[in-house]
């Protein structure tokens, strides 16, 4: 089984150093420590992990939920709090985000094994549970949610153009028809002049992201979704 990887956000040194060393403890991995806004999405943008430990007053005013709502608006990581601070408008900003849990420091060991066990719980059940029953499979691990036309890799968001969830949007509803070369050029460009080879470019680059075998070529004629196998 894979072990979960875990990014702590934290500004104070040796705090994140002993956080670190009690998840390794749990047989976690700790893939790295941010103490600034900047930092965490450099680490996030090519290593995502499957919780985020976040601290809320990092200092600077930089704050912690404020991040976990930027992070929100593109990827889909979840997130345990860890935090000094218990007041009720601090935990009901908190709690606003749908994080995984809210430990208030200073924190027993115990206290953040049970929070992660259960943290790796929800992920496995709730998660596993929202894809299968709200978005469309593609195929492959990808699903499609088509009321905010979102794609995901398992429980991971995958950042689309705007054309290209426009594109994936009319494939999923043709619900595996064929969709001519000329009408999907005018759903997409409404109707404005464009290259020919417009649409091609934009079903590669598409297809650079979720790969060759979820659309279908009818040459000459359109594309369409593979039936999934």
């Amino acid at each position: 089984m894979n072990k979960t990887k875990i990014l702590i956000v934290e500004d104070e040194a040796i705090v994140a150093l002993s956080i670190k060393m009690e998840l390794e403890k749990l047989d976690c991995v700790v893939i790295g420590m941010a103490s600034t806004e900047k930092e965490v999405f450099d680490i996030i943008k090519d290593n995502i992990p499957d919780i985020i430990l976040m601290d809320i007053n990092l200092g600077k005013n930089e704050n912690g939920i404020d991040i976990v709502n930027k992070i929100k608006e593109n990827k889909n990581i979840p997130v345990l709090f860890l935090t000094a601070f218990s007041d009720d408008e601090t935990m009901a900003q908190a709690f606003a985000t749908n994080p995984l849990g809210y430990i208030v420091k200073p924190f027993k060991e115990q206290d953040l094994k049970i929070h992660i066990q259960l943290s790796k719980q929800k992920i496995r059940f709730f998660d596993k549970e929202i894809i299968n029953t709200q978005y469309t499979p593609l195929g492959e691990n990808f699903y499609f949610d088509m009321k905010e036309e979102h794609l995901y890799f398992r429980d991971t968001f995958i950042k689309l153009g705007k054309k290209e969830q426009h594109l994936l949007a009319l494939l999923v509803d043709a619900n595996y028809g064929t969709i001519t070369f000329s009408a999907l050029e005018e759903s997409i460009w409404g109707g404005r002049r464009t290259s020919q080879s417009a649409l091609r470019t934009l079903v590669y680059r598409l297809k650079g992201k979720i790969g060759d075998n979820i659309i279908k070529v009818t040459y000459g004629y359109g594309y369409s979704l593979n039936p999934i196998t």
